[in-house]
């Protein structure tokens, strides 16, 4: 029943991916402030397709988002 260095092997492999998984939390925001600021980027996204559809002439891609709500909730 020996198991040899099978516990330290896995502490350490157990750091390092606790530690891999706190690099992307770096930004220390509120769960508010994060979402002021994704909500600040969708708005940013959005009016730039907006923008884009006006400038290509035609305002379809607004038509296909509508078509696509449709569709979303028939598959209930």
């Amino acid at each position: 029943m020996t198991r040899g260095n099978q516990r330290d092997r896995d502490r350490e492999r157990a750091a390092a991916r606790k530690q891999a998984a706190a690099k992307g939390k770096e930004d220390s925001l509120t769960p508010e402030q994060r979402r002021e600021r994704d909500k600040k980027a969708l708005e940013e996204k959005a009016a730039k397709k907006a923008a884009q559809a006006a400038a290509a002439g035609g305002g379809a891609s607004q038509d296909n988002n509508k078509s696509n709500k449709g569709n979303a909730t028939s598959k209930k």
